[in-house]
């Protein structure tokens, strides 16, 4: 009997060559996603060299903004060198000017003092040489007068006209050169009674011209109280005076705060004053009428306006020819109590 052969076990070999192909596959597969992730890695690598790059551009846009933010800060540091240079130029050449308007304005001073005190010690050391003139020459007109002939008591009457009218020119710069030469502590004052004491100053000229004054509630001011009686008494004088022929003179005082001054305004219905005049009407010894129309000397309004300004103020006037004359004045107001 002839032996059978064995059959052959394939088994084993069956399960390498599957695992084989497994682990082909398994390497195919590993080496795909691997290249796959070199690819996405790659592609990372190109955006982020994309990035740099674009990052690069705007890091030198950014240096050349810089660069340019530089050069114009030295152009503008140069521009604000130059402007303070100029700055401290002008600053020196106002000090300069300044510095010479102070000594020009002490000059002033100075000067203005002087000329008051010559103006004071010439009307004042006047008034007895002239005092003397004035009598003797009245004397000598009560004595001689009509004892000569006609020429003779013309030249008496020059004479003794001249001598009144140079004692009122001299009375007028002595008053007017009075005003702030003493320096008067300035204290509240009662302007009602200032305007009363003024109008009995005046009272034999309300006598005579039948004025009527009239007034309204009148504050109280900072000042020195026998000055602006005088500003007072020569405004109302002043509407006295200047009276139209054919009315009696009304003359009003009213007056109003404004600001921290009070507004004093001296209104009448006199022949008013021609707007041509107005530079003339305070300037001392300017007349506007001869002497035989109105007497006086121009200088009660020069009064005014120096003593108004040396209280801090300013005066001004409106008129109308023919209708009548308002001056208005400051002076510095007190607080009224509640």
């Amino acid at each position: 009997m002839t032996p059978q052969p064995e059959p052959l076990e394939l088994e084993p070999a069956s399960v390498t060559a599957e695992q084989t192909t497994r682990a082909i596959l398994n390497i195919l597969e590993d080496f795909t996603a691997e290249r796959q992730r070199l690819d996405h890695t790659q592609k990372a690598i190109l955006n982020i060299l994309e990035d740099f790059t674009a990052e690069k551009t705007r890091l030198e846009a950014t240096q050349k903004a810089m660069l340019n933010i530089l050069d114009d800060f030295d152009a503008e540091k140069v521009k604000v060198e130059r402007v303070n240079e100029d700055l401290r130029r002008e600053n020196a050449e106002r000090a300069a000017a300044e510095d010479a308007l102070r000594e020009k304005t002490q000059a002033l001073g100075r000067s203005n003092a002087d000329l008051e005190q010559f103006a004071y010690v010439a009307s004042h050391d006047l008034q007895e040489p002239l005092r003397m003139v004035s009598s003797y020459m009245q004397l000598f007109e009560r004595r001689y007068k009509g004892a000569l002939d006609a020429q003779a008591d013309k030249y008496i009457d020059y004479a003794v006209d001249g001598a009144k009218r140079m004692q009122a020119l001299i009375a007028g710069l002595l008053e007017y050169s009075r005003v702030g030469r003493v320096d008067e502590p300035a204290a509240p004052v009662d302007t009602a009674a200032a305007l009363e004491q003024a109008l009995t100053n005046l009272r034999s000229a309300l006598e005579e011209s039948q004025a009527v004054v009239t007034h309204d509630p009148l504050p109280r001011v900072l000042g020195i109280a026998a000055h602006i009686t005088r500003v007072f008494q020569n405004l109302v004088g002043n509407g006295l005076k200047f009276r139209r022929p054919d009315r009696p003179p009304r003359i009003h005082v009213a007056a109003r705060r404004r600001d921290s001054d009070a507004l004093f305004t001296v209104s009448d219905n006199g022949i008013g004053i021609d707007p041509q005049y107005s530079d003339r009407v305070f300037v001392i010894f300017q007349r506007l009428h001869t002497r035989s129309e109105y007497p006086g000397t121009g200088i009660g309004l020069s009064v005014c306006k120096k003593v108004v300004e040396r209280h801090g103020g300013r005066i001004w006037f409106e008129s109308e020819p023919g209708v009548g004359t308002s001056f208005f004045f400051t002076l510095p107001g007190l607080e009224e109590r509640s």
